[in-house]
């Protein structure tokens, strides 16, 4: 707005939590509402209204009601400096009624119409007021979406103060206005933010913002109040392409969300803070599927330090972690490049829809006749636009992936086809999810880009030999293995659920598994003293349940026997199941390492060996090659400056292509540094079966992808005292980072 208005609302709010700098940060309900008008042109004041939000009494005992009725009347013995004083039961009712006095006392003056809200910081509006009615459902009046920021406004005219450093009490002393203290509360001394402000310093504020607002008008200053602050009413979807420029001090990481929350609802938990256009952004985990956390965007660093406020605020039941993040990460979620997307994206106010599980030989017209309504139906729900209303998922050389998204032009199309969620398109029934921009850009990212992680591929280890990567059979059962425990039991927890047997543990002999984001995966290993008592508290114990004393869930417990060495090959990023645990048949489909290596919380000696594996070479070919019994938990660094993992610290990886879901927040994804006995100078890797017409060292590059070594180290031995019976078998030299131990 460029014209000068003619009224201003000095506004100020209470909650009956903390004020100050921490207002609206404990999501406690607003209880004071206190304003005054002031006639700009004339530079009047009118009158200080305070209204009072109590709840309904109604459905308390008689017994409360004349207690509160005795507070009351105490309270109105003492009185209110305010001219006015009105209560209201709710918060919405407190709305509409300050809407409505508000209107009645501008109609009243009769100098204009065109009324502002005046506030001392953002926090009364964008922390108070809109989180609340959000929350509860409630619809804000138009003038709480434009206010000014009277700090704002007096550092125009003196622009060495720090706007963070800014209070009423300093810029009245400034203006030289004289400051009524209340005699319960000193404005010179440190404020308590926890505090609950007094209503009579609730008043005291208001009065002296409207003569500060006067001396502004006046002279020497003349201020006007030409730019108003503005609340978005609603979130504006859109796309972002990886080339645009994102600041990494407007980007916030929300951790928590429920799985089938969508931008609309994060933009109702962040509600009077501005999200940028299209920047709310879902992260999905390896599966595609959304993790519960979240990128947000905002318009700027002061809206980001808002949002940072709201850390463990509610969405529903659930609370919500909120850290900083950066731009670089929300590109990785939001940004595209394909046009397709973009043109896709570019129609405005649509419902975007997923589907997931379609045939493979899934066509536009099978899709659009998925849509159209059945025999009997009134229900109708037309794709937006016919074919171009569908995008089709697909793989870089083109296959289908079995996912699509279409586009509806309202809500109650979108609804409708939600309602046919697990109907069936051809021999093969459909999932249907409400989508945003930021996932269709996110799933397009994840099937047309190459691994986040460089793995060596799959075909490598086909041609190793065939070393299994369990410990051999037979090793002593002397340990336990608990799985499916409560994600909040604690060691005591345990140890009350072992009852007789705790005394059989070995010292320092309970590992508790966690998972990538340092949170327990419901796993955990016990050293028992000998394998006899190990079995008795499997048989006993097993499927009976736990019970933890942080939380009220209780689960029940499957406990199986296991050796020392299987539980050193879980505890090192590798998979066991508890049929291999019962059983010896250690097939190579069950051998396999499940990403990503888990770390546990050791309470026990921090390494553990493993048996010897027996050979598998020849005894004249051996002095060739290394042992390697573990070659797929050799350790190698990653590149300097990789975006999730440190570089510093040697992994375990696995060979499998993973796609992580973005690191958890705030601290990065840790694992188990290499233990110094892997080390070895270096080694050798024979490759048997290479096709005759062989590109050589070409090939072999392509083959072992993703591991660290100089092209020279590539070796063919065509013919050779060693190789003349093979050749076509290939040398490979290895360096440190990868050796076969």
């Amino acid at each position: 707005m460029t014209a000068q208005v003619d009224y201003l609302v000095v506004v100020f709010t209470a909650t009956s939590g903390a004020s100050g700098e921490l207002l609206g940060s404990d999501e406690k309900e607003l209880e004071l509402l206190v304003w005054q008008l002031v006639d700009v042109k004339n530079k009047k004041l009118g009158k200080v209204n305070e209204l009072l939000i109590k709840p309904d009494l109604s459905d308390l005992t008689e017994e409360k009601e004349e207690e509160d009725v005795v507070e009351k009347s105490v309270e109105e013995e003492h009185g209110s400096k305010a001219d006015c004083v009105f209560t209201a039961s709710s918060l919405e009712t407190a709305l509409n009624q300050f809407h409505l006095q508000l209107t009645n006392e501008v109609n009243s003056a009769g100098a204009g119409t065109s009324v502002c809200l005046c506030t001392d910081g953002q926090l009364h509006i964008r922390q108070v007021i809109h989180p609340e009615a959000a929350s509860k459902n409630i619809l804000v009046p138009d003038c709480f979406f434009s206010f000014f920021d009277l700090r704002k406004e007096f550092k125009k005219h003196f622009p060495t103060s720090d706007l963070k450093a800014l209070n009423v009490h300093v810029m009245a002393e400034s203006l030289s206005i004289p400051f009524d203290v209340p005699p319960m509360w000193d404005p010179s001394a440190t404020p308590d933010p926890s505090a609950i402000l007094p209503a009579e310093v609730a008043v005291q504020q208001v009065q002296t913002m409207a003569n500060i607002v006067l001396a502004l008008l006046s002279e020497p200053f003349c201020h006007t109040f030409p730019n108003q602050e503005r609340v978005n009413e609603k979130f504006e979807t859109g796309t972002c392409s990886k080339m645009e420029k994102v600041c990494d001090n407007t980007v916030i990481r929300a951790r928590g969300l429920p799985w089938q929350s969508s931008d609309q609802d994060i933009a109702r938990f962040f509600r009077g803070l501005n999200i940028a256009k299209g920047g709310a952004a879902l992260c999905l985990n390896a599966q595609g599927r959304r993790n519960g956390e979240a990128l947000v965007r905002f318009v700027s660093e002061e809206h980001r330090d808002l949002a940072l406020q709201r850390h463990k605020h509610h969405m529903g039941n659930r609370y919500i972690e909120v850290y900083k993040a950066t731009g670089e990460d929300f590109l990785k979620i939001a940004g595209g490049t394909s046009n397709e997307v973009a043109m896709f994206l570019s129609r405005e106010d649509q419902i975007i829809v997923r589907m997931r599980g379609l045939p493979f030989t899934a066509t536009h017209e099978q899709v659009l006749n998925f849509f159209s309504p059945g025999e009997g139906l009134k229900e109708t729900c037309p794709i937006s636009g016919g074919k171009d209303g569908i995008l089709f998922v697909r793989y870089p050389d083109g296959r289908p992936t079995g996912d699509a998204f279409v586009l509806f032009a309202c809500e109650e199309h979108a609804q409708s086809a939600l309602r046919k969620h697990k109907e069936i398109l051809g021999r093969r029934y459909i999932e249907l999810f409400k989508s945003t921009a930021a996932e269709v850009q996110q799933v397009l990212n994840r099937y047309s880009s190459a691994p986040l992680i460089p793995v060596a591929p799959a075909p490598l280890v086909s041609v190793l030999p065939a070393v299994s990567l369990l410990p051999p059979p037979g090793g002593i059962r002397d340990c336990l293995r608990l799985r499916g425990l409560p994600y909040t039991a604690s060691i005591e927890d345990i140890l009350t659920f072992l009852g007789e047997f705790t005394q059989d543990i070995r010292p320092h002999g309970v590992h508790m598994v966690l998972n990538q984001q340092g949170r327990p995966s419901g796993d955990c290993f016990i050293q028992m003293t000998s394998a006899e008592r190990a079995l008795q508290a499997s048989q006993r114990l097993h499927k009976h349940v736990m019970s933890s004393q942080r939380g009220t869930n209780s689960r029940y417990v499957e406990v199986f026997p296991c050796s020392a060495d299987e539980m050193g090959l879980v505890l090192m990023g590798g998979s066991l199941s508890h049929t291999h645990t019962h059983t010896h048949n250690r097939s190579r489909s069950g051998t396999g390492l499940s990403p990503p290596p888990c770390k546990s919380r050791r309470l026990s000696p921090p390494s553990y060996s493993f048996a010897p594996a027996p050979p598998v070479l020849p005894t004249e070919a051996a002095a060739l090659y290394h042992p390697m019994n573990q070659v797929l938990l050799a350790p190698r660094p990653l590149p300097p400056g990789h975006a999730y993992y440190p570089a510093s610290a040697q992994l375990y990886m696995n060979y499998t292509a993973y796609y992580p879901s973005p690191p958890g927040s705030p601290t990065t994804v840790g694992f188990f540094p290499s233990p110094s006995s892997l080390s070895t100078p270096g080694g050798l890797v024979r490759m048997p079966g290479l096709a005759y017409n062989s590109a050589g060292v070409k090939d072999l590059i392509n083959a072992v992808q993703g591991y660290q070594y100089a092209p020279e180290d590539a070796l063919m031995h065509a013919h050779g005292p060693v190789h003349a019976h093979d050749p076509t078998g290939t040398l490979l030299t290895q360096p440190k980072e990868w050796v076969c131990i």
